[in-house]
């Protein structure tokens, strides 16, 4: 069987436990879980952002060990995640080296996407015509082959150009490199991930499946084949306590300023929330940090929309306590 229909049956594998009930996800889970924690002999925890996935990991791997750590990184949390991660017990709290300014002063700012970021940094730091500046601009390799993959889309490349650096450096200093840190201590971590947000993830389930214990760095997604509606049902069935956050119209809370995938984003975007829910922070990532310019750039507006109440449920001026 060649390489596309063993990805064919992964996914249509997939899609049948995608759409299981969720009774019969929680055991699949629990079963994934367990074999992780007999695999690391119990020397595991969880990663635990403060946000909706992590919230529902953690508590369905307590469902089975109650012990379990949780450890957090405090990179860029909206500040009502912060408030739940203190509130949530036996979670570590751990600070990464550098905070958001000192890396995109550093290294750059995240924009687009990580693979786009990281080949639009290499072609900015290159010095003269190199084989990889080759690469990233047309696609082509040293021997001449073509690698439509390793190319930088034609719509981002202006950005080579931009007055601004651009890099991917952020996530792997921000939260990679003080998980590893942690992973040292507590052991192989379990995230919150799920396929249905990327098609990154959804290849790396298809090769690993939600236990990848052959990666460089181990980890267990166990709720990777759960979509948006079980994770929700999960939390009112159980009745989970979660951050305040999302009943403030927000669906995703990663890093506050991060501007990964914001282009893809409908009105408001998540810099336009911000400006109505927590306008202290937003006055900060648009002026101080220098966001504005950036997004300006890459022409993604970040002002509060005039007309506020298209939006229900979106709390205007919530602020920063």
């Amino acid at each position: 069987m060649g390489i596309s229909g063993v990805t064919l049956n992964k996914r249509t594998l997939l899609k049948q436990r995608q759409a299981q009930p969720l009774d019969i996800k929680i055991k699949m889970s629990q079963a994934r879980i367990r074999q992780w924690f007999e695999h690391w002999r119990g020397k595991v925890f969880v990663s635990f952002s403060g946000g909706m996935d992590s919230t529902v990991l953690l508590h369905l791997v307590r469902s089975v060990y109650p012990d379990t750590p949780g450890a957090c990184v405090s990179g860029m949390l909206y500040p009502e995640i912060r408030r739940h991660v203190e509130r949530t017990p036996n979670v570590e709290i751990v600070r990464p080296k550098l905070n958001f300014k000192q890396v995109i002063e550093k290294y750059g700012y995240p924009v687009v996407s990580k693979r786009m970021a990281q080949y639009i940094g290499e072609v900015q730091r290159s010095r003269g015509e190199t084989n990889t500046k080759r690469l990233r601009l047309t696609g082509i390799r040293s021997d001449g082959t073509r690698s439509p993959m390793g190319m930088i889309s034609k719509k981002w490349q202006y950005l080579c150009n931009a007055p601004f650096a651009v890099s991917d450096r952020c996530c792997n200093v921000i939260k990679k490199r003080p998980l590893d840190m942690v992973a040292k201590e507590l052991g192989a971590p379990l995230v919150g991930t799920r396929v249905e947000e990327s098609t990154q993830r959804e290849q790396t389930y298809y090769q690993y499946g939600c236990n990848a214990f052959d990666l460089k760095r181990p980890r267990s997604a166990p709720l990777s084949f759960w979509l948006d509606r079980d994770i929700w049902q999960y939390v009112e069935r159980f009745n989970v306590p979660y951050s305040t956050i999302y009943d403030m119209g927000y669906a995703r809370t990663g890093c506050m300023y991060c501007a990964f995938g914001v282009h893809l984003e409908a009105t408001p975007n998540r810099f336009q929330r911000m400006a109505m829910t927590h306008p202290r922070q937003w006055k900060y990532c648009i002026e101080t940090l220098g966001m504005g310019d950036v997004l300006d750039y890459i022409k993604v507006p970040y002002h509060a929309p005039e007309q506020i109440e298209m939006w229900p449920g979106l709390v205007y001026g919530y602020g920063f306590e």
